[in-house]
């Protein structure tokens, strides 16, 4: 099995302990997380560090961004295999309207959608809003 050290290498990523911190703080959570979830786990680390960090994650398909419709954006560890690509990886998320925690479904993915002509398609985003699973008691 990879480490974190390995799969931050395998990206072109030096190895520092704020980045091994952050990769398992966001490994442990089921949820997608906001950058003020983040700063608030690490209340002593310097804002930029962090930001840059996650933008880091994001630019090397190690996190992706989601945007739920809350005006928030939040971050979820990509899956193992994932390079974020329209074609292949994308999948479902769902925002719960009680809770307020958005999750990845990444078993649901989403169909390719073809654009008309002339049309470049840069990001899809598919979100579903309800009541999750916590919250509904099933």
């Amino acid at each position: 099995m990879q480490t974190i050290e390995q799969l931050l290498e395998s990206k072109d990523i030096r190895v520092t302990a704020m980045r091994l911190l952050i990769y398992k703080f966001l490994a442990q959570k089921q949820v997608a997380v906001t950058l003020s979830d983040i700063e608030n786990a690490f209340e002593k680390a310097d804002r930029t560090t962090l930001y840059r960090t996650v933008k880091t994650f994001e630019e090397k398909a190690i996190v992706h961004q989601i945007d739920d419709g809350t005006g928030i954006t939040k971050y979820a560890l990509c899956e193992k295999g994932c390079n974020c690509e329209i074609e292949t990886d994308l999948h479902l998320h769902f925002h719960c309207n009680n809770c307020n925690e958005t999750v990845c479904l990444t078993e649901h993915k989403i169909p390719q959608i073809k654009v008309p002509n002339g049309f470049i398609s840069e990001d899809i985003n598919l979100v579903v809003k309800g009541i999750c699973d916590k919250c509904s008691g099933q």
